[in-house]
């Protein structure tokens, strides 16, 4: 290979490098695995944001998530959204979110999800945003929110608003 050429493979290399997006660390606690945490960056002044994970139970008994805390915010909770007759509905998960044995829970745009409200601060595109859940059995567990653009709608900035139009929580007052 010339001086060229290998100017030319290491280019390439990089770019695929640093193309590569940023994922969070799998989580496991107990029978638990939490995996692709992210978030949406949010613009400035923004106080609520969305978080999103998948949580699977590969034990033999239930789990319950119970509560979301997160230093970036005021208040957090679990949340459910719902369309009812084309009407938006969203409401917290008082008794918590139950995780079967066995099966995988999704907290995605659209369903469940972390509500962080009260926020102290933007949440910007590639840096990690650490919340903590609680759970009934497992106990307190840390993960790592990957920040995401503004449109993405799954890890890794797939989809965005143009393509799917989703509710954006940036403005809501809680």
């Amino acid at each position: 290979m010339n001086t060229l050429s290998r100017i030319f493979a290491l280019a390439v290399l990089s770019a695929v490098v640093i193309a590569v997006p940023v994922r969070a660390e799998d989580v496991k606690a107990g029978d638990l695995v939490i995996t692709q945490g992210w978030s949406r960056a949010t613009p400035s002044g923004a106080k609520v944001a969305g978080g999103f994970l998948t949580i699977e139970n590969k034990g033999t008994a239930p789990d319950k998530l119970v509560k979301v805390t997160a230093e970036i915010a005021g208040k957090a909770e679990v949340h459910e959204m719902t369309m009812d007759n084309g009407v938006m509905k969203m409401r917290p998960l008082d008794k918590g979110l139950v995780i079967g044995p066995g099966k995988t829970v999704k907290l995605a745009p659209g369903g469940y999800h972390l509500m962080l409200q009260e926020l102290k601060g933007p949440f910007k595109e590639g840096e990690k945003v650490a919340v903590t859940l609680e759970f009934e059995k497992a106990g307190k567990v840390a993960v790592a929110l990957d920040v995401q653009g503004v449109g993405a709608q799954a890890p890794g900035g797939g989809g965005s608003m143009m393509m799917k139009k989703m509710p954006d929580h940036s403005g809501m007052k809680m």
